[in-house]
């Protein structure tokens, strides 16, 4: 992102628009916005996927895949890969073990 624009976008997020040669694929602008609704999206579901692990008892793995595939419907507004960086985020958030993330240091 360029330096007069304020808004932080993770580079993992910033990956998904950027080509081989680390063009962006999408106006600057552009990845900024699909950025903050991804973000808003992985918050909005932390309390939703907490509550189906606790009260039904799903285990979080089954809860993110499940995530993952309603993400993955055209309603959902987003891309394959803003679905997977969603779901991974959420993850993040949750503290839950995920394959996007890396894992944690034994001992």
């Amino acid at each position: 992102m360029s330096d007069d624009n304020q808004v932080y976008v993770a580079p993992s997020f910033q990956a998904l628009y950027r080509d081989a040669r680390n063009r962006w694929t999408l106006p600057p602008s552009e990845v900024a916005a699909r950025h903050e609704l991804c973000e808003d999206l992985a918050q909005h579901l932390t309390t939703h996927c907490q509550s189906v692990h606790v009260e039904i008892g799903a285990d979080a793995e089954e809860v993110l895949a499940r995530c993952l595939q309603g993400l993955l419907t055209p309603e959902s507004g987003v891309s394959e890969a803003e679905a997977t960086w969603v779901v991974t985020r959420l993850a993040e958030l949750l503290n839950w073990p995920h394959p996007g993330l890396p894992s944690a240091p034994a001992g």
